[in-house]
């Protein structure tokens, strides 16, 4: 009987239903479109450090990001870490935005990845033409096809200048964005460092690989105590240090996650109005209801019921249309990211909210006094 009346309260006006739901509705659009753009903002940021196979990162010391190489490390350090107890490899890595001039004419920026393949520190992945072998031609660079356009280019065997030097894109790649508008391009490592001008005994980071069963707490710490002119990170460390980085000292992703908070009050002010509303408009029902013996947790388990229908259908409609803006935004240079544990902590949020809402109309019923039935 709970749910049948808390049913037949809402559909006894649709239309402050229909008010109800789409204050639901837009507060669960927002967020999803807000903590998506946050999700997918910072897998971009952390994709390349993720991907990479290494344990730890040596980076210059107070290197702000994988982009952020700051001074570059000499062969000196990586002599150091391949002489540390538990250390199996150390991987050379340049990386840093490079002026790109369009064969039309113009120029853009980069981010110029260099790695050599058979290294496996950090390659290019997501190839959907061309082959790792194919990276390695004297010329060849990789780049993601969805910057095609903005590069001035149209595919494979089309050539530009990177840096100081001619390259032809002999690889594509699907999926890897930059958050910082500025595509990824891969190529070998003496190949970056030709373009870069850097000297053959550099590097902007060093990848270190553990051998099996050592300590990484202990091997760092003995990294560290070696490189005094050097940062050693987990991988852990190094994609925390990126996010506050680009998303929180540039204000982004205060900016999502307050736009997140807006929504849910925005939805909470519209569920609790409407819900309140709707209770003064059948007080008289429910001080019947109470007349007859209801005792007030019937009646408050009855607007809680009509908070949590009004909070199931609202989350369905408002998931439909964010999958649906989810869906749209997948070739979109920012696309925004939906995971399951998102899914259910919009749900929870939504069922969070329309309880909050109900409060109001729980308080209002709570000072019914019955005899005002028969009074009318």
């Amino acid at each position: 009987m709970i749910f049948t009346l808390a049913l037949r309260n809402l559909l006894h006006d649709r239309v402050r239903l229909a008010v109800t739901l789409i204050g639901i509705l837009f507060s669960i659009v927002l967020v999803a479109v807000q903590l998506g753009l946050y999700l997918g903002s910072s897998e971009m940021i952390t994709a390349n450090i993720a991907r990479s196979n290494a344990d730890l990162f040596i980076t210059t010391y107070g290197a702000k990001s994988f982009e952020d190489g700051g001074v570059l490390l000499t062969d000196r350090e990586r002599h150091q870490a391949l002489a540390t107890p538990g250390v199996e490899s150390v991987v050379p890595l340049v990386v840093s935005f490079a002026e790109w001039r369009k064969p039309s004419g113009g120029s853009s920026r980069v981010v110029l990845v260099g790695s050599d393949a058979e290294d496996r520190g950090l390659v290019p992945w997501s190839l959907v033409e061309g082959t790792l072998d194919d990276i390695k031609a004297p010329d060849a660079i990789a780049i993601d096809r969805s910057y095609l356009g903005e590069l001035g280019v149209s595919g494979i065997g089309d050539s530009a200048q990177a840096a100081n030097g001619r390259v032809k894109i002999r690889a594509l790649t699907e999926g890897i964005r930059s958050f910082t508008q500025s595509p990824y391009a891969y190529t070998t490592l003496n190949r970056a460092r030709q373009l870069l001008g850097v000297p053959e005994d550099r590097s902007t980071f060093l990848l270190v690989k553990l051998a099996p069963g050592a300590d990484m707490a202990k091997v760092q710490a003995d990294l560290a105590g070696r490189l005094e002119s050097a940062d050693v990170l987990t991988k852990d460390e190094f994609e925390s240090r990126s996010l506050l980085q680009w998303l929180f000292r540039t204000g982004a992703g205060l900016a999502l996650i307050g736009g997140a908070i807006l929504g849910s009050l925005v939805g909470t002010v519209i569920v609790a109005q409407t819900l309140y509303s709707s209770t003064k408009d059948h007080i008289h029902e429910f001080a019947t209801l109470r007349a007859l013996g209801s005792s007030k947790s019937y009646i408050h388990k009855v607007i809680l019921a009509q908070a949590g229908l009004s909070a199931v259908i609202g989350y369905v409609l408002g998931m439909a249309i964010a999958l649906l803006v989810l869906y749209a935004s997948r070739n979109s240079s920012l696309p925004l990211v939906m995971t399951p544990g998102l899914a259910f902590w919009l749900f929870a949020l939504t069922l969070f909210m329309c309880s909050i809402s109900a409060l109001s109309a729980i308080v209002k019923v709570t000072k019914i006094d019955p005899a005002t039935v028969f009074s009318r």
